[in-house]
């Protein structure tokens, strides 16, 4: 189990990556969304958003233990909240490279800068929940970036 957390927890080993995991952990969630949560919302958006809201409930579960075994709060290892913010920045978004290119920065900036409430929820929860929810609060604000721009231009 404790290799099969840390694979999760970490993107796909991303985490180990020696400089900026956080932006590694989000190239893996554009991945992710492009081969899987992308033809699922084509399919059935409800159905996404299921396997979605699963996927982050039991990610908090992933966070929480893999803090445990790296024995730090919110570790840069952790790149499980970066997928998954990923993933939910582009819902609803076009998947064409020029729109994912926005949503990745747009994503990244507001993950790094954290703004209210984002960077409060990560102090006050802590835990697998706070290093889950920090992330969906960025990628919100990313994707109504997204939104606007993509009907604004």
């Amino acid at each position: 189990m404790r290799s099969i957390v840390i694979f999760l927890a970490t993107g796909a080993y991303s985490g180990y990556a020696p400089v900026a995991p956080g932006t590694a952990g989000s190239v893996v969630g554009l991945a992710v969304m492009w081969f899987g949560f992308g033809p699922l919302w084509g399919y059935s958006p409800a159905i996404a958003l299921g396997v979605f809201a699963f996927a982050f409930v039991a990610g908090c579960w992933i966070a929480g233990r893999a803090e445990i075994i790296f024995d730090e709060h919110d570790s840069p290892k952790i790149v499980l909240d970066e997928v998954l913010g990923m993933v939910a920045t582009m819902f609803g978004n076009p998947l064409t490279p020029l729109w994912m290119l926005a949503g990745f920065v747009a994503f990244r900036v507001f993950d790094v800068v954290k703004p209210y409430p984002a960077g409060l929820i990560d102090r006050k929860l802590g835990g697998g929940s706070g290093v889950m929810l920090d992330d969906l609060a960025a990628a919100i604000y990313a994707n109504i970036v997204v939104q606007i721009l993509w009907r604004v231009l």
